[in-house]
C-alpha cells in the first residue's frame, strides 16, 4: 500500500532535504523513525529536495508499506519526530502515485526583512537598502508564464522550461512576502528570482536585462541569489 505525508519542518534544523551521510537531513530523519516504528525499511519518495535552510509548511512524500497506517500511527510517529518534523496528514493514495510526478502546483514563499532584527536570523532575508516596488511588479509580470529559466537556475539540466502561475509581492511595515506559485522549480530558481526582483529594485539591473535573459537563455548577467534563510514550501497540490 502507498500512503502521502505531508508535513512541515524548521530548515535551520537539518542540512536540506535529500539523505546524506553523517549529517541530519528531512528525508533521511524521516525514513529512520518510520522504520523503526514500523520495523520495516522504510523509504520515502519526497515532492523535491529543498536545500539547507530552507523551511516547509506544506512538504509532501510517499512510501509504501503492507499495513493499514491510522491515526494513532500517525500521534506515535510525531511523538518521535519530537517537533523536529511535523507529520500534518497521511492519505492513502494509488499504487502508482509519485510525490514528484503528481504534483501539479507549488507555493513557495520569501519573506525579507527591511533592518535588521536578531530574532529573524533563519528566517528572513535581511536587507539595508531602498526598493522600488512598482518595478519590482513590472518585472515579476514579465517572469510569469512559461519560459527557459536557463539563467535562473544553479546547475546543469536537459530542460529548463517551466511555468509560473503568479508571482505576488507584498509589504507590511518592514516585512516583504513574494509567493510564487507554478509547476515546477529548479534547484536555487525562487532564489534566482527573488535576487533578479530586488536587483531591479534597487536598481542593480533594469527589467529589459531581466526580459534579455528570459528571451535569450546563453546570455547570462550575473544577479544575485538570495540566501536560504527566507525561503518557505508552503504548499503542493497533487492529481490523483
Amino acid at each position: 500500500m502507498r500512503y502521502l505525508i505531508k508535513f512541515s519542518y524548521d530548515g535551520t534544523l537539518f542540512k536540506g532535504f535529500q539523505r546524506q551521510k553523517d549529517v541530519k537531513s528531512v528525508q533521511g530523519t524521516l525514513e529512520r523513525v518510520l522504520s523503526n516504528y514500523f520495523n520495516t525499511e522504510i523509504l520515502i519518495k519526497g515532492t523535491g529536495r529543498t536545500d539547507a535552510g530552507v523551511h516547509a509548511i506544506c512538504q509532501g512524500a510517499h512510501f509504501d508499506i503492507d499495513k493499514k497506517v491510522t491515526s494513532s500511527d500517525l500521534a506515535y510517529i510525531n511523538e518521535m519526530l519530537n517537533g523536529d518534523i511535523i507529520i500534518k496528514k497521511i492519505k492513502r493514495v494509488p499504487d502508482d502515485f509519485h510525490a514528484r510526478f503528481n504534483a501539479v502546483e507549488k507555493t513557495y514563499v520569501y519573506k525579507i526583512y527591511l533592518g535588521k532584527d536578531n530574532s529573524k536570523i533563519g528566517y528572513y532575508y535581511q536587507i539595508n537598502y531602498d526598493l522600488d516596488f512598482k518595478k519590482m511588479k513590472e518585472v515579476a509580470k514579465i517572469l510569469v508564464g512559461t519560459h527557459d529559466f536557463h539563467n535562473f537556475v544553479s546547475g546543469n539540466r536537459d530542460d529548463y522550461h517551466s511555468t509560473i502561475f503568479s508571482i505576488k509581492i507584498k509589504r507590511k511595515k518592514n516585512t516583504i512576502v513574494i509567493t510564487f506559485k507554478g509547476v515546477g522549480f529548479y534547484r536555487y530558481m525562487v532564489r534566482h528570482l527573488v535576487g533578479a526582483i530586488l536587483d531591479v529594485g534597487r536598481n542593480k539591473a533594469s527589467i529589459e536585462d531581466v526580459k534579455n535573459m528570459l528571451d535569450n537563455p546563453n546570455v547570462s548577467k550575473n544577479l544575485s541569489v538570495v540566501p536560504a534563510d527566507g525561503l518557505y514550501l508552503v504548499d503542493i497540490k497533487y492529481v490523483f
